[in-house]
């Protein structure tokens, strides 16, 4: 398939194709994006956001040792490795290949190993409340069609008393183009339209996908699967942070949100006898 983006639409995007079409798209940059912001990310690190809120300061996971850890959408698994260095036992996993080869790599030059495996977020290959925490920084839940399919089956995998944290794109950036200036800070679109954001060839196939879910749709994702939202965090940008990652940066980070963060639990409690 090629691979070279010569078109934007916003169009339909099934499950089916945008878990292949971003596979594809992270296989063959997984190295690129490395290069890019290896630096800010760490090789052992759970970075929540473009703003640069990390756990270590964050702190929304609490205590996570002895526990057993699910990262979804690990990239290089810098997060699950981290998660490691806090005496978790952690298994992550990714769509993409690349990534997964790039984890290794990174295993290799830090000395801590996660195990990592392929698949995807809207079918978990793992057996039913296997998991006490669930964590995904900007991995998978963007990215999905189905994301209350996704949402049911961490919830599947979550033991009682369980929690999911993850990060994604603040819902409100949607109505804004994906531009760090000026520009970027002109409506172009309702907040209210789902239509998948796509990137196609120039046989219009999709090589890049996104989707977007108002604060309402997460909510109700949640719900629907049987979870508690027990905050949502919004992280604001920090003063004299210069740096500037994609759409994000400290003209539009002054003024909008860039991060959604949700921190969620089980619904199910474990029954004291």
């Amino acid at each position: 398939m090629d691979s070279q983006a010569s078109n934007v639409a916003h169009r339909a995007a099934g499950p089916a194709e945008s878990a292949r079409a971003n596979r594809h798209w992270w296989d063959l940059n997984a190295e690129d994006y490395y290069t890019e912001h290896g630096t800010t990310l760490g090789d052992a690190d759970l970075l929540w956001c473009p703003e640069g809120l990390r756990e270590d300061e964050a702190r929304l996971l609490g205590d996570v040792r002895d526990l057993d850890v699910l990262e979804v959408g690990c990239g290089a698994a810098q997060a699950a490795r981290w998660l490691v260095g806090q005496g978790a036992r952690v298994t992550a996993f990714d769509v993409s290949f690349g990534q997964l080869e790039k984890a290794r790599e990174l295993d290799r030059r830090t000395g801590v190993a996660v195990t990592a495996l392929q698949a995807d977020a809207q079918s978990l290959p793992f057996r039913d409340a296997a998991f006490d925490l669930v964590v995904s920084a900007f991995g998978a839940i963007p990215f999905v069609s189905d994301s209350a399919g996704t949402m049911r089956e961490i919830a599947r995998v979550l033991r009682p008393g369980g929690r999911l944290v993850f990060s994604a794109t603040h819902p409100v950036r949607w109505v804004f183009p994906d531009d760090p200036g000026p520009g970027g800070l002109t409506v172009r679109q309702s907040y209210f339209d789902r239509t998948p954001y796509v990137e196609e060839n120039s046989a219009g196939q999709a090589v890049y996908v996104e989707h977007h879910r108002t604060l309402g749709d997460r909510v109700r994702e949640l719900r629907a699967a049987g979870l508690v939202l027990d905050d949502l965090v919004e992280p604001e940008w920090p003063a004299g942070r210069t740096e500037q990652w994609g759409q994000w940066s400290p003209l539009r980070g002054a003024l909008l949100p860039g991060t959604a963060i949700f921190v969620c639990r089980s619904g199910q409690e474990i029954l004291s006898v």
